[in-house]
């Protein structure tokens, strides 16, 4: 019985990483120096240490510039050289923070809103760095980039909650973060819960719950949570969630319904193929 339930926790978990290959990710290719790839990266999975290893800017813009045109990765060299040569370094980051988020290369877009939050020192530069890094660390495939993304994330959302401690965006970001490796996990899950519970409708930390629900196997409360976020606003991501908390209980018919919504919803070719499959194979076993 325990083992079956493990089986079907690696099967979920495996759901939810393809999800976001298909939704949500790109590869970003940034570099975290050789001497510091192991750093504060322990084999459980939590980063030991608050303090954000350093990132190389001068690599991860290299290695961003490759996954963009030639005209783009042209146009953000010239950025970078006015930079470089500027006296209003917050000014000349601001161009380049956008430059780099219209192109979807978020890990150099943080760092350059890093350099300006650093500077401004308020609650909306830190979150919206915060958020920055979070959508890096969340769409990065580096195993040596993706803890020096968190730390960085973290970092942000704590300076905004030392800002304002009553900012949901900031201590949604913050339990994010301590769920996803920066602590004790249910230090994070009590941040989230009291966002929820002041705001019931706060998505983002609702998300969280959710998917946190399913990693840890609680697939009735993950069901709840799912269809909470999907009466009021129904996602792709929300609805293959949900669709993998019913198969994981053996509710096959619910969750072929959720499996074609979200793929309804989501309208991507790998997906839709990945749902597809997905459906005979639950069809299969009724």
């Amino acid at each position: 019985m325990l083992n079956n339930i493990r089986s079907r926790q690696i099967i979920i978990i495996g759901a939810i990483v393809l999800l976001g290959a298909f939704l949500f990710t790109r590869d970003i290719k940034g570099l975290v120096k050789p001497k510091e790839q192991t750093t504060n990266v322990p084999a459980a999975g939590q980063i030991t240490s608050e303090t954000p290893q350093p990132i190389s800017l001068e690599e991860v813009s290299a290695s961003g510039k490759t996954l963009i045109s030639p005209n783009f990765a042209a146009e953000i060299t010239s950025l970078e050289s006015t930079y470089k040569a500027s006296t209003d370094k917050v000014t000349a980051a601001k161009v380049l923070a956008q430059k780099w988020d219209d192109v979807d290369q978020s890990a150099p877009s943080a760092l350059y809103l890093e350099i300006i939050a650093n500077q401004e020192k308020t609650l909306a530069s830190w979150l919206i760095t915060g958020d920055r890094f979070l959508k890096a660390f969340d769409n990065s495939r580096d195993s040596i980039l993706q803890p020096a993304l968190l730390q960085r994330a973290n970092a942000a959302y704590t300076n905004a909650v030392s800002i304002d401690s009553t900012s949901a965006d900031a201590k949604t970001g913050l339990g994010i973060t301590i769920v996803n490796g920066m602590g004790m996990p249910m230090k994070g899950i009590a941040l989230l819960m009291d966002v929820v519970k002041k705001d019931p409708k706060n998505l983002k930390a609702n998300m969280s719950l959710g998917t946190f629900a399913i990693k840890s196997g609680q697939f009735d409360k993950a069901i709840t949570r799912f269809n909470n976020i999907i009466a009021i606003k129904p996602t792709p991501d929300a609805y293959f969630y949900l669709a993998t908390a019913y198969e994981s209980l053996g509710k096959n018919a619910d969750a072929i319904d959720a499996y074609l919504k979200s793929k309804k919803l989501a309208a991507n070719p790998k997906l839709s193929k990945f749902i597809d499959d997905k459906v005979l194979e639950l069809k299969s076993k009724n």
